[in-house]
């Protein structure tokens, strides 16, 4: 046995692939829309994520001197268990071995001008924009998944405050639509992101995006919480 203190907790898993969606939380949408973002947030985007950009529990979030505008992006990580292709909805929750926290770190000045071309690529996959962790919990674990409340903090301030109860569809949809590439164990699938990032605040954003020194809590009941701190690029 050993004391949190003595060892260093790194990334539950990198993964395969790593399927990104988002539009699933409504509100997330919504508040886009209210904020003037200029592109819309349907639902079922999807787009992958780089696994060379995996980071783990207390691992610095590296802001580029490039970016100007570093966003937070509090999600649920779905972790497949067993090889699926097509799976139906009813069947599908049989494929989850479990689940993990997931901050989408975002470049939001690259997202944009990508966007511009329909794209969504480097503004997401920059070293060190997928962190994950602090551990995966068996679905046997979990009891709820959509009851789950979720949390992100900067420097303690509440910024994102959710729960899964808000998704407008179920878990097992996301893996059934997802399944029509083969789905293998230790591949993995996000939920989208809730309400409250800096993007869409108003009426200013910019003292909500992310800086150097700023720490990030990432909670998600019954997973546990995530730390991270924001260094600037060397």
């Amino acid at each position: 046995m050993f004391d949190l203190g003595q060892v260093e907790i790194k990334a539950p898993l990198r993964p395969g692939k790593f399927i990104h969606t988002a539009g699933n939380f409504r509100e997330h949408a919504q508040e886009g829309k209210e904020a003037g973002w200029p592109f819309p947030i349907p639902q079922w985007i999807s787009f992958l994520k780089n696994p060379d950009a995996v980071i783990g529990h207390d691992d610095n979030i590296v802001k580029p001197h490039f970016v100007k505008q570093l966003d937070h992006e509090l999600e649920l990580a779905i972790v497949i268990g067993r090889k699926v292709k097509n799976v139906e909805v009813g069947k599908a929750f049989s494929a989850i071995f479990g689940f993990t926290i997931f901050n989408d770190v975002t470049a939001r000045d690259i997202q944009r001008e990508e966007m511009k071309n329909g794209l969504l690529n480097f503004g997401k996959n920059l070293d060190t924009f997928t962190v994950l962790g602090p551990a995966i919990v068996p679905k046997e674990y979990i009891g709820d998944v959509h009851n789950l409340a979720m949390e992100l903090r900067v420097n303690g301030d509440p910024r994102q405050v959710g729960s899964t109860s808000r998704l407008s569809v179920k878990i097992e949809e996301i893996v059934s639509r997802y399944s029509w590439v083969t789905l293998n164990p230790g591949d993995m699938i996000s939920t989208g992101t809730i309400s409250g990032v800096a993007a869409f605040r108003k009426p200013d954003p910019t003292p909500f995006f992310l800086k150097d020194g700023d720490v990030l809590e990432c909670e998600i009941e019954k997973i546990g919480l995530m730390r991270n701190k924001v260094v600037d690029e060397k």
